[in-house]
């Protein structure tokens, strides 16, 4: 029991050291664990790892939505069938040839390592990284954050703007991997950071030193960001306005008229409606209405892909010059760069407040 002449450090980490009963487990505890999230990738690109990629990624009711027995049968006996190669065909012009892996997992494991770096002023912070789809998964990363003694573990889904489809999943697969521990660690998520001042400053850092490296002047900027169905907009998921709003603080950041920044939505997959405007339908109109030179950025991915590295940057590139345009460039993303891992320490620092 303490007395009145000794104050009790409440500030101080637990240990897993001292004094214990006899025969008791060694138990590590006391420090605070940081996993950040991204989406996943394949381990190759050749058809059955990709196949196994997709199917995972695509049987998650929190990105296809329609009805779970229909959509069994049309995942199985046809998307899986045809698009495993075309998939493999796009991932395969990025491809990390030297690290024999996918560009967003090497940025990924980059960031962490860089925040890490970051903290380690911040004696007990363990940071880790992990995918919703493919590897290294959710649950094994926390399973290895506790086993360091991580009784408390902040989870960081790299996603600016919410979507069910893509926060949500990543927080349901780290709960899910919660109900199986006897003692789980107090957990923390990451809320959307699409209009956290951090964020738009490196957005407008990095679009501003872009744009300052070439030697034309666009005529226009296109904000593209990964789509979604309409639907998912009207039952409720805030994505749409996220994104619109990440825009229009990034233009008042930058000090430009409205039309100087327009935004987009890429990547449509399947036949329902999508956000709109599309992405690659509108760029590919743009020469026909006066506009021959154009910078893309991608605010929504927080990392380099093959929705930015090829869909963009190769596939929508080759249309807008086959429809006339002169000058493209894409901004590169964020990725591991001083920008990022300034905004997203910063970020991290915010929510692991009250608990250092």
């Amino acid at each position: 029991m303490l007395t009145a002449t000794e104050p009790a450090n409440l500030s101080a980490p637990l240990s897993s050291e001292g004094p214990r009963p006899a025969g008791h487990p060694k138990v590590a505890v006391g420090k605070i664990g940081v996993l950040i999230v991204n989406l996943g990738t394949p381990e190759a690109t050749s058809y059955w790892p990709m196949r196994r990629y997709l199917n995972e990624f695509l049987s998650d009711r929190r990105v296809i939505e329609v009805n779970p027995i229909l959509w069994k049968v049309i995942l199985n006996a046809f998307v899986l069938t045809t698009r495993p190669s075309k998939s493999g065909h796009a991932y395969d012009k990025i491809w990390n040839r030297e690290r024999n892996e996918s560009p967003l997992k090497t940025v990924t494991r980059a960031q962490a390592e860089r925040i890490s770096a970051r903290l380690e002023a911040m004696p007990g912070v363990v940071v880790d990284w992990a995918m919703r789809y493919g590897l290294p998964p959710i649950a094994e990363r926390l399973e290895a954050l506790v086993s360091q003694g991580c009784d408390r573990v902040l989870i960081f889904p790299l996603y600016p703007q919410y979507s069910a489809a893509t926060t949500a999943t990543v927080q349901d697969k780290a709960f899910d991997a919660l109900k199986t521990m006897r003692w789980q660690p107090a957990v923390r998520t990451v809320p959307a950071y699409f209009d956290h001042p951090a964020y738009i400053d490196a957005l407008a850092r990095s679009l501003q030193g872009h744009l300052a490296e070439l030697d034309w002047k666009p005529d226009r900027v296109i904000a593209s960001y990964h789509g979604l169905p309409e639907d998912y907009l009207t039952k409720g998921d805030p994505y749409h306005c996220h994104c619109h709003k990440t825009t229009r603080l990034l233009r008042e950041r930058l000090g430009w008229e409205a039309g100087d920044l327009q935004l987009t939505f890429q990547s449509r997959f399947g036949r329902a409606e999508w956000l709109k405007p599309y992405t690659a339908d509108t760029i590919e109109a743009l020469p026909g209405q006066g506009v021959k030179n154009i910078v893309v950025i991608t605010p929504g991915f927080a990392a380099d892909c093959v929705e930015t590295l090829e869909e963009i940057a190769i596939g929508v590139a080759e249309m807008f010059h086959a429809a006339g345009g002169e000058k493209f460039s894409v901004v590169p993303c964020l990725n591991d760069s001083e920008l990022s891992v300034d905004m997203l320490t910063t970020i991290i620092e915010d929510e692991l407040q009250g608990w250092r």
